[in-house]
């Protein structure tokens, strides 16, 4: 427990289940019961699991637990933290009004943790910006990130894109995730950088709101902007820029 309140375990943002212990029966077992047999369990998880469970730990001592405004955090891996890690671990500082990733292709154990983020309110709203060869190569990724932002009322882009970038507005503090690794686990060394600077957040956010996407299911999902209430509340710019697309569909109608 910290100061600001419970922290979310890496299972919890992994969306694994952790199931409370069954209490032991008092009864004694009869060993002449043709049904009795001693039984013994183990449990086991998935290698996928179990890399992202230790690039959490490798990382966390590494970096410090709590960021400072104005700093910048260069990190090389060596094969042993994925990329989602280093959003995780903001994750764990604090709430997440607005995020974006832009990325060249992700992985759908990565996207079904991102959703569980969304569904915990970890995350209010989340934008995904991918490259043209997500929607062509990987068929059941793009379409389970489509499932997801119509769930969540987020938006997804799509366009010539190679960037490997991520934006965080937070409750306490905004950051930049600059990475050579796309959203995946990935065994080669990557660096990435964690910047905590407002400006340089500012500077991505009006870049990824001017992408024109080839994805065209999610034109009418309003581009966030800072003006958004942490409530989820919209500000009075973003009724307006929806009333603007009204007026042109009836027009068009």
């Amino acid at each position: 427990m910290n100061s600001f309140g419970n922290v979310p375990s890496i299972l919890e943002l992994m969306g694994i289940e952790q199931k409370p212990e069954p209490t032991k029966s008092k009864a004694e077992p009869v060993p002449d019961d043709p049904l009795y047999e001693v039984v013994k369990v183990k449990k086991t998880m998935t290698s996928h699991q179990a890399r992202r469970i230790s690039s959490e730990h490798a990382l966390e001592q590494s970096l410090p637990w709590h960021f400072e405004q104005g700093t910048a955090y260069h990190c090389v891996s060596f094969g042993d933290v994925d990329s989602l890690t280093y959003l995780r671990v903001i994750v764990k500082q604090q709430r997440i009004r607005y995020a974006i990733i832009s990325t060249w292709c992700m992985a759908l154990t990565d996207i079904k943790e991102i959703d569980s983020w969304l569904e915990k309110g970890y995350i209010q709203r989340l934008d995904f910006f991918c490259g043209e060869i997500f929607r062509g190569t990987y068929t059941a990724e793009y379409e389970a990130v489509k499932e997801l932002c119509r769930k969540h009322g987020c938006k997804m882009s799509i366009f010539r894109n190679h960037s490997k970038v991520m934006v965080v507005f937070g409750e306490r503090f905004n950051a930049v995730i600059e990475s050579s690794a796309n959203v995946n686990t990935n065994p080669r060394t990557e660096q990435t950088c964690i910047t905590l600077d407002d400006g340089l957040c500012d500077f991505y956010l009006d870049f990824f709101n001017g992408i024109i996407s080839f994805e065209r299911e999610f034109d009418n999902v309003p581009k966030w902007s800072k003006e958004v209430k942490t409530d989820g509340e919209e500000s009075a710019a973003q009724p307006g820029r929806q009333r603007c697309s009204q007026a042109e569909e009836e027009n068009q109608s």
